[in-house]
């Protein structure tokens, strides 16, 4: 199994700048690998649209997936470069760690974090995931997807990560649905035991919910009369980021 990914993998190397099309005869010639076992490479790497055949000359080159992926890497790296600014001000303004969470699939993944510069703080690694149901960061994501894809997200199996963590469905939806009405999420203790989260979702150009952009800390930091201020000043920062992405996309 790992012999034939490793000679998948190989074959795309051969789509170069200075060779971005070949045949199936000649490639397979190339890489002194059988012609049917090019051939069914090929085959799947077009069904799933890294490759395409030309219709005329029946060769293959590279399709529209690999742009999709260039297109998301660039845009994620421009991304963080020009939004991390405005999360650092959130940062020294609040006093707290402030997260960038993008949406890949039907998890969430940290993209960049701005850590407070108090003593006690909460911080994550960028990369890591996350799951959409459990906390502020991940359910203000949740309750703006399609009701089709948060239902296969409960389908997956809705498991605790403390016991604070919302486990039935009919509950979940509802606190969803509350979420969406309100434009903003609070939590304390889902997904990390005594850690706070206030979020607020971010959009694409064509609506569809992207990523959110969450403050998080130590629970004894954000007593309830505290949350207002720190709502106010998040919103402020989520209309400026709402402005650089519509400037970029």
């Amino acid at each position: 199994m790992l012999k034939t990914l490793d000679n998948a993998l190989h074959l795309l190397r051969y789509f170069t700048r200075e060779r971005p099309q070949w045949g199936v005869r000649e490639l397979a010639r190339e890489m002194n690998i059988s012609h049917p076992v090019v051939y069914r490479m090929l085959a799947t790497f077009e069904r799933h649209g890294f490759l395409r055949q030309d219709e005329q000359t029946k060769k293959y080159e590279l399709g529209i997936t690999f742009l999709e992926y260039g297109a998301i890497l660039r845009d994620h790296l421009s991304i963080t470069q020009i939004i991390y600014p405005v999360m650092k001000r959130l940062a020294e303004t609040t006093g707290e760690s402030v997260i960038l969470t993008w949406l890949d699939g039907m998890e969430g993944i940290c993209l960049e974090m701005a850590e407070s510069t108090q003593r006690v703080k909460y911080a994550m690694s960028v990369g890591s995931r996350t799951l959409l149901y459990a906390g502020a960061s991940n359910k203000v994501i949740m309750a703006y997807l399609p009701p089709h894809v948060q239902e296969a997200i409960i389908a997956k199996g809705l498991k605790p990560k403390t016991d604070r963590t919302i486990l039935d469905k009919d509950e979940l939806l509802r606190d969803l649905a509350r979420i969406r009405s309100e434009g903003w999420a609070y939590s304390v203790g889902e997904y990390t035991e005594n850690v706070f989260g206030i979020a607020v979702p971010l959009f694409a150009y064509d609506k569809r919910v992207v990523a959110s952009l969450t403050i998080a800390g130590p629970d004894y930091r954000m007593p309830a009369d505290a949350v207002p201020a720190a709502l106010r000043a998040l919103k402020e920062a989520q209309q400026e980021i709402q402005t650089l992405l519509q400037r970029i996309q």
